[in-house]
């Protein structure tokens, strides 16, 4: 079959999904191509488990990457494939952070349960959007471990929080100019995750592709053996792109997927 052995991985918002969320037909018909044709597809998010609620066994036929790469759920075995989550070594890190800057809101996603340190109104907007219905305020030292991720909102405070993370080693961090931060295992990234799936899946690096749109996605962009980025995409991601494609609204992974059909 064409496309055996062939791993394509998509963010979902902003990039497999359109700006309403959803995942327009023509896209879904052109995945089900894909793994008709002996491809494995599936999606690599940021987003963890409780808050990852758009599986279909239609058109994701692979394990699901969660958490920016630090988790592999495969859904049809209804079990974690391999997960690189924070452990103790994370506490003193975000206690840290808690110390310096006390009126930041702190999200911490341990597989079953969400603690948060000073929910505020904008943490009960996120849980709604996330579809998270449950979460406990907590403190680093009493929250559920592993983490599979940390979420800091810090405002204006952001770079000053970074460069605090900066000075623990133990951890890993997503570095940006937005609000949010997210903590991370240390070496953990969408690229580093994508490559360990895909070699447990029998996937050689050289049929390994990447689809997103942010700058969470960069280490995965380049991991990939190539990039497709929708022309919708962040400055950061559209740089590291070998295919710019249509829009997330006109069908990024479909155009993606045509792309391929030409390469194989």
């Amino acid at each position: 079959m064409k496309f055996e052995n062939v791993l394509l991985a998509s963010d979902f918002d902003g990039t497999l999904a359109n700006s309403r969320g959803e995942i327009d037909d023509n896209v879904i018909s052109a995945i089900q191509y894909f793994i008709s044709e002996g491809g494995k597809f599936t999606v690599c998010t940021g987003r963890i488990f409780q808050g990852f609620h758009k599986f279909n066994g239609t058109y994701i036929n692979a394990p699901v990457l969660m958490g920016n790469g630090a988790m592999a759920y495969d859904y049809q075995k209804g079990e974690i494939l391999f997960e690189n989550a924070i452990g103790n070594e994370g506490v003193t890190a975000i206690e840290d952070v808690i110390r310096h800057f006390p009126d930041v809101t702190v999200e911490m996603y341990n597989f079953n349960q969400v603690s948060i340190v000073n929910p505020i109104d904008d943490t009960y907007t996120h849980m709604k959007i996330m579809g998270i219905e449950q979460f406990e305020a907590a403190t680093p030292k009493n929250a559920k471990l592993p983490w599979t991720k940390v979420m800091i909102f810090a405002g204006e405070q952001s770079q000053a929080v970074q460069r605090l993370l900066e000075g623990h080693s133990e951890i890993g961090f997503l570095k940006t100019t937005e609000s949010v931060i997210e903590v991370l295992a240390k070496g953990v990234n969408k690229g580093v995750g994508l490559l360990r799936l895909g070699k447990m899946l029998g996937c050689k690096p050289q049929d390994v592709y990447a689809a997103g749109d942010g700058y969470n996605d960069v280490e995965m962009l380049h991991a990939a053996a190539a990039a497709f980025v929708p022309e919708s995409g962040m400055r950061e991601a559209l740089a590291a792109a070998d295919y710019v494609t249509r829009s997330n609204d006109e069908g990024c992974i479909a155009h993606a997927i045509e792309i391929l059909d030409k390469l194989y």
